[in-house]
């Protein structure tokens, strides 16, 4: 085991078949920096496109099609002073014809941010507001199936702009490997962010990032899975939202099933009155759903 540095020189705005930075280990952990949405760095500097450019990907050593990629969010953090956000909330987020006269292309607002504190405000409009921050990934994932490059703005089985505020340090992801090496991205960094990311944004910032890797090999899942110190989870990535949902409930099913050894009856038993659901993005061409439950059920049954 490992612990690398990494500093990017360049950046991607498609998740795919990517030349790889770095080959790392299973049990290696990494210490990178992303930039923001806006490809601008911890200088405020533009180093990179617009639109969700990724740091990576990183190549994992013995990783094939049919593993699973298991990933640790070690720390994600802010490493600039400020971030920014659209101003309006998304059309398709409000009733038809609904409007305030917010255009969309109108300048950000500009969030302060302090790091020691570990609070976000936003002066201008909010005065007197005080947030928490609560640092995120909103887009990261593997190479897709078949060569694809699928652009940082959608989601699907690889991963991708899914805006889930669950994506925190301390939480660990799943992915499906589908190409060899798995190739790993991450990027788009949020101080803070409300469910579904209604305006298109969260406060967009950049970041430092530790995560480390393992490998299950042999190990096929659907979508990405996750696990934080209270839930076992499913993201699904769809359109219109009644399909994000059949994907994550579909999933966690499985996953119940195969891996917790539940009767297919069980699964079904608990999840229909114990589900949680949180909504991921709801701005992207692919939605976000996230189906969970608790840990503390499993421990009840004797499968936790």
């Amino acid at each position: 085991m490992a612990h690398r540095e990494f500093t990017p020189t360049h950046y991607h705005n498609t998740i795919g078949w990517h030349e790889p930075v770095l080959a790392i280990a299973p049990g290696d952990t990494v210490s990178t920096t992303t930039v923001d949405a806006r490809g601008q760095d911890q200088h405020g500097e533009r180093v990179a496109e617009r639109g969700n450019p990724m740091t990576g990907p990183f190549y994992i050593e013995g990783a094939e099609p049919g593993d699973t990629l298991v990933v640790h969010f070690d720390k994600l953090y802010p490493n600039r002073d400020w971030g920014w956000t659209a101003r309006a909330i998304a059309p398709n987020v409000l009733d038809p014809g609904f409007t305030t006269g917010i255009e969309r292309n109108d300048q950000p607002l500009r969030w302060p941010i302090d790091l020691a504190a570990g609070t976000a405000t936003q002066p201008d409009v909010l005065p007197g507001l005080v947030l928490p921050l609560s640092p995120m990934l909103g887009c990261f994932g593997v190479a897709p199936p078949r060569g694809q490059a699928i652009s940082t703005a959608t989601s699907s089985t690889h991963g991708g702009n899914m805006d889930y505020r669950g994506f925190v340090a301390g939480a660990t992801v799943c992915l499906p490997v589908e190409a060899p090496g798995a190739l790993f991205h991450l990027g788009d960094g949020h101080a803070v962010q409300g469910d579904g990311e209604i305006v298109g944004t969260g406060v967009e910032i950049s970041f430092d990032a530790t995560f480390s890797v393992e490998l299950h090999k042999g190990k096929q899942i659907g979508w990405p899975r996750g696990e934080n110190a209270t839930h076992i989870f499913v993201a699904g990535n769809a359109r219109p939202l009644d399909q994000c949902v059949q994907h994550a409930t579909s999933e966690l099913v499985r996953w119940l099933v195969e891996d917790y050894k539940l009767s297919a009856l069980s699964a079904h038993a608990l999840l229909g009155q114990c589900v949680e659901y949180d909504m991921g993005n709801v701005y992207d061409p692919a939605y976000t759903m996230v189906c969970k439950v608790a840990k503390s059920l499993l421990a009840d049954l004797g499968v936790g």
